[in-house]
């Protein structure tokens, strides 16, 4: 996460059980508040493989006595979506319950099972084969840059005011860090790039973080052309693709777009929820056993 550390004052811990690292939340802090990394998309309290419950629960209540002690107040935590686990994992989401944690977002995001994939529907199939009939060309290569500064962010800027969350700097950076995680994946016609998507690639998931297509990606069909591409050519050994949220207003409202057309390519619904709590709660946590 350095190469963003200019941006977040970095209030991380790391939890230790016999000098070996047990468990740990990736965070910044803002005031007396703690967040779940704002730098990340899903970074959240994370335990070993071999973690157990109720060794969990005290690493968890550690957690927020250090917090306390050091003045903050509350904690803002995600939880990982759970087809990004490798292994059930659902400890958090009993212990924040145990805590009282009040629900501060429920975001809906349109994910596919591999292990349950339905077919694209038609209206999906016909753009497949406008692009075809177009004459684009698919790459899978370094040029980050011609995607980034032609298509994606002047459509961001247009569309929605907004710059992405990464810059083309720190994409590059990251995808020379970890380059069997991080692929672009362009669509050209003509030898210019039309559209394309930055993925993400965990143990478990394809993710396509940035998506964008010109003003011609409708008339050719070129964003079906990579979503085809990243779905059912990227998956190797993965079990889920993750389209991303499909919800605005932490929730609130549902993109009725979005979700019709990821639907349209056998998506469907999973939640992503975030928390906030108070760190002095540690005092009264407890877990009765029978």
């Amino acid at each position: 996460m350095d190469y963003h550390s200019d941006r977040f004052k970095d209030f991380s811990v790391m939890l230790y059980k016999d000098d070996q690292l047990y468990a740990l939340l990736p965070a910044n802090i803002v005031g007396d508040k703690v967040i779940s990394h704002q730098g990340l998309t899903y970074g959240s309290f994370v335990l070993q493989d071999k973690s157990k419950f109720f060794y969990a629960f005290e690493a968890f209540k550690t957690m927020l006595a250090f917090y306390e002690k050091e003045g903050v107040k509350a904690l803002e935590i995600k939880v990982i979506p759970t087809f990004y686990n490798r292994m059930p994992s659902d400890e958090l989401d009993y212990f924040l319950y145990k805590a009282e944690a009040q629900l501060l977002k429920k975001e809906v995001l349109m994910v596919i099972d591999y292990a349950h994939k339905l077919r694209f529907q038609k209206n999906r199939r016909e753009g497949i084969n406008k692009a075809v009939r177009s004459g684009l060309v698919l790459k899978v290569d370094t040029n980050f840059e011609d995607f980034w500064t032609d298509v994606l962010i002047p459509n961001l800027e247009k569309k929605h005011g907004v710059q992405p969350v990464h810059s083309l700097e720190e994409i590059e950076l990251l995808a020379s860090r970890f380059p069997e995680h991080i692929k672009q994946v362009n669509i050209y016609k003509d030898g210019k790039v039309v559209a394309g998507t930055t993925v993400f690639l965990t143990e478990t998931t394809v993710h396509p973080q940035y998506v964008s297509g010109n003003t011609d990606k409708n008339s050719f069909g070129s964003l079906d052309l990579a979503y085809d591409f990243v779905i059912n050519k990227m998956c190797d050994d993965k079990r889920y693709f993750d389209f991303n949220i499909s919800s605005e207003d932490n929730g609130r409202k549902i993109n009725e777009g979005l979700i019709f057309w990821k639907e349209s390519c056998g998506a469907r619904s999973y939640t992503a929820n975030t928390y906030l709590l108070n760190t002095a709660i540690h005092k009264e946590l407890n877990i009765p056993k029978t």
